[in-house]
């Protein structure tokens, strides 16, 4: 039976799932002697699942928690701000020594920028990594910025080699200014530059002898390697989509090293089993998760604010909380009973305990299990209807 049979009989509620996950979070630590943290996102879900400026503050706030040398990084995101996954990065560096980044299924675009400032990279059959150019945002419009500059530069060459233009081509140019097409060349240069200096500064920083000539290593070839994977890895013609899966092969093909940890038979049971655990996490509201063995922050669909785990014990019971229906907008006071059920305040409406929380004004349902699942879970406390 497969992992995710297995825990799909075992009909686990989100407490169970979640004390389950941390668990092969813990194993997967203790195998490896390091501390692990999680930057997670679902990236099937309807909400801000890319990297943005938003998940600096949980992610700092979870990499407190841990202390030692060494850290693995399990990253699964869809891609997003290359800006903000170099404050990552620094953040990261700035406290550890070696960094290792797990990869059990999706990484790509600002996330494979995010790898490629690890030490070491661990992926397995599922993980994928994708390309790394661009992608500009112009008049409602997204684009490569590597695939624009491409196609500008064919436009160049066929007008000097006919010594005339197309005149199709004149309404597209005169909607461009040189502006547009120096932001898509510095966004290129952008990824380009953090992939090779990452690449030179940690992942290479061991590498000092050829295999096949047995010559050393010097920082010339450092340099050279780094900037032929960056290359590489923007290079839109190649890999003819933006959404394209590279795999642990490719990576080597390009002569980049990738630990195969599934040649480790404790450790893939330990990281199949949490990947799984978090797909089944993500089958609810929540669609981010940044997490250690002992910790935890949530972002969900419908969502109160996360609640600072020093402050659970002195939470109010009953909780009103603030809910604003997703339709009209109007804001409700529900008021929330943990482990007793309390008199309804005035003003206020219950916490509905089928999780459909039908608007006063409109009458529009939300649905509102995301809300219980992280209240349970950030408060070890059951809500009761």
């Amino acid at each position: 039976m497969g992992v995710y049979s297995e825990y799909l009989d075992k009909q686990f509620s989100f407490d169970e799932l979640s004390k389950e996950r941390k668990k092969q979070l813990k194993r997967i630590s203790d195998i490896r002697g390091r501390d692990v943290l999680v930057y997670a996102s679902n990236i099937n879900a309807n909400a801000p699942t890319s990297i943005d400026y938003s998940d600096i503050l949980p992610f700092s706030d979870q990499l407190s928690n841990l202390s030692s040398e060494n850290i693995d990084i399990i990253l699964e995101t869809p891609g997003g701000l290359a800006e903000v996954v170099e404050d990552l990065v620094k953040l990261v560096r700035n406290k550890h020594k070696n960094v290792g980044i797990i990869v059990p299924g999706t990484a790509k675009s600002a996330g494979t920028i995010f790898s490629m400032a690890a030490d070491e990279i661990l992926m397995g059959e599922l993980s994928a990594l994708g390309p790394i150019d661009a992608q500009i945002v112009s008049n409602g419009k997204r684009f490569s910025a590597d695939a624009f500059l491409e196609g500008l530069n064919k436009i160049r060459q066929e007008a000097t080699s006919k010594k005339s233009l197309e005149l199709a081509y004149i309404p597209m140019l005169q909607n461009l200014s040189p502006g547009e097409i120096q932001h898509c060349e510095n966004a290129q240069k952008f990824s380009k530059t953090l992939v090779t200096n990452w690449l030179k500064e940690y992942k290479f920083k061991d590498w000092s002898m050829h295999e096949t000539s047995q010559t050393p290593v010097t920082d010339g070839d450092k340099e050279k390697r780094a900037e032929e994977i960056a290359d590489l890895l923007c290079n839109h013609s190649h890999w003819l989509t933006h959404g394209r899966s590279i795999k642990m092969q490719d990576l080597r093909n390009m002569k980049l090293s990738i630990t195969d940890y599934t040649q480790d038979t404790e450790l893939n049971d330990a990281i199949t089993r949490y990947h799984t655990l978090l797909q089944m996490s993500f089958e609810t509201n929540i669609y981010k998760i940044y997490e250690t063995p002992n910790s935890q922050i949530y972002r969900s669909t419908n969502q109160t604010p996360p609640i600072d785990q020093q402050i659970i014990q002195k939470l109010p019971n009953p909780l009103i909380v603030d809910f604003e229906c997703g339709k009209c907008k109007a804001k409700s006071k529900m008021q929330i009973n943990f482990e007793k059920k309390f008199p309804l305040n005035p003003g206020t409406v219950p916490f509905p305990s089928n999780n459909k929380f039908k608007c006063p004004s409109c009458g529009a349902e939300s649905d509102v299990l995301g809300i219980r699942q992280q209240l349970e879970a950030q408060t070890k406390k059951k809500i009761i209807d």
